[in-house]
């Protein structure tokens, strides 16, 4: 997939995501979601629907979506959702496929 023409700007970035942050993170309000546009990219690969997630690869390219991979936190994505995003964007094959991050409690 070809890369978007521009980066967007932060606010261009917030804009973009603002209706899908109000429709995905349904725990909090979309100003206060939009303070970790990871988080919520996360959520429309995780939840949203296939055009979602299109719309992101076209309107962000690929590489911004794998450095959200890269740097997800425990609980952003269920294992189907990684599997998938994982082989899509080209970061590794179907056997290959790292493992989600985990919680660690304690020492």
């Amino acid at each position: 997939m070809p890369q978007p023409p521009a980066a967007y700007s932060p606010e261009e970035l917030r804009e973009l995501l603002r209706p899908l942050a109000a429709r995905l993170i349904w725990w909090q309000s979309a100003q206060q979601s939009l303070r970790h546009p990871d988080r919520v990219i996360a959520q429309v690969l995780e939840l949203g629907t296939f055009e979602d997630g299109e719309g992101l690869r076209q309107a962000l390219g690929d590489r911004r979506l794998a450095q959200v991979l890269q740097r997800t936190e425990p609980g952003w994505f269920s294992p189907r959702s990684w599997t998938y995003w994982q082989q899509k964007l080209g970061l590794a094959a179907s056997d290959s496929i790292p493992p989600l991050p985990r919680r660690r409690f304690g020492a």
